[in-house]
């Protein structure tokens, strides 16, 4: 959709979401059989392209590829296999179905499909904790307070909808246990087949973070699937906190959006969670 890697870094940098920035171009083959690389995801940061059943992913900061090789080799999740590396390239291979779904577009998911990543997420919480220790909430609340007066400031954004959310923010802002996060759990990360999990992919923020982070992630923009979710994750949670973190998420991923070529008030994205608020 991100340097020290983690729960800050998804917060800090509010990944862009995976859709695509380019159609799929057709090059001269450079491999036997390969006729055709999809570019997934590209700005100045890093890149994913699909060449055949092959992700390559480059990224200018090998801190980040560092993370996610580790993650995924500690998450008890599916998981892409890795099936080479060469800095600044990872190479992974694709994983068995579809993504859950994209910000901004209707979910064909089953609930059967939203409750089994619901029962992944609890799954990997429950697991150790990662090495990668996540940003502190006065770093967290100084930022998010920053971002809040550059969106009123250059005028992005009406002062009530800021000032709405931002109180409504608060609420996420509060002591939590940590647990093992991936840290950019957004819809289009989880793969699905039929109504099972086939894996979970971009583990770079993977750290040590507030489980109802990663459920919010998941969620954004899809409420309508939160109680799915909710179910499939198995215990009891704090829906004001996740609705919190919607608003916390999408005040911080507006700026970064627009300066790495997304469109946060495309329907259903960032803004519109925003003013869904009001």
């Amino acid at each position: 959709m991100h340097k020290a890697a983690g729960q800050r870094d998804a917060v800090s940098r509010a990944v862009a979401r995976d859709k695509p920035v380019a159609t799929s171009v057709v090059i001269p083959a450079i491999m036997a059989d390969v006729e055709e690389v999809e570019v997934v995801v590209a700005h100045h940061e890093r890149a994913t392209l699909r060449v055949g059943d092959v992700f390559l992913k480059i990224d200018a900061d090998q801190t980040r590829t560092d993370v996610e090789v580790e993650a995924m080799a500690m998450a008890p999740i599916p998981t892409p296999e890795v099936l080479w590396r060469k800095p600044p390239v990872l190479a992974l291979a694709a994983l068995p179905g579809t993504a859950l779904g994209r910000l901004g577009e209707p979910s064909i998911a089953s609930s059967a499909a939203w409750a089994a990543a619901g029962a992944a997420a609890r799954m990997l919480h429950d697991a150790p904790l990662p090495p990668w220790p996540g940003r502190s909430l006065d770093e967290l609340a100084s930022h998010l307070d920053g971002e809040c007066e550059w969106l009123v400031t250059n005028g992005v954004l009406p002062t009530d909808v800021v000032t709405r959310n931002r109180r409504v923010a608060e609420a996420a802002l509060r002591p939590w246990t940590p647990v093992f996060t991936h840290g950019d759990l957004q819809l289009t990360h989880v793969f699905v087949d039929v109504d099972e999990i086939t894996g979970v992919i971009d583990w770079s923020e993977a750290c040590q973070g507030d489980a109802l982070f990663d459920l919010a992630t998941l969620t954004l923009g899809h409420e309508e699937h939160l109680g799915d979710v909710v179910a499939g994750y198995g215990t009891d949670v704090d829906l004001d906190v996740i609705r919190a973190w919607w608003s916390l998420r999408s005040l911080l991923a507006v700026r970064w959006l627009v300066e790495h070529g997304f469109d946060p008030s495309s329907p259903g994205c960032e803004v519109d969670v925003l003013r869904s608020r009001l």
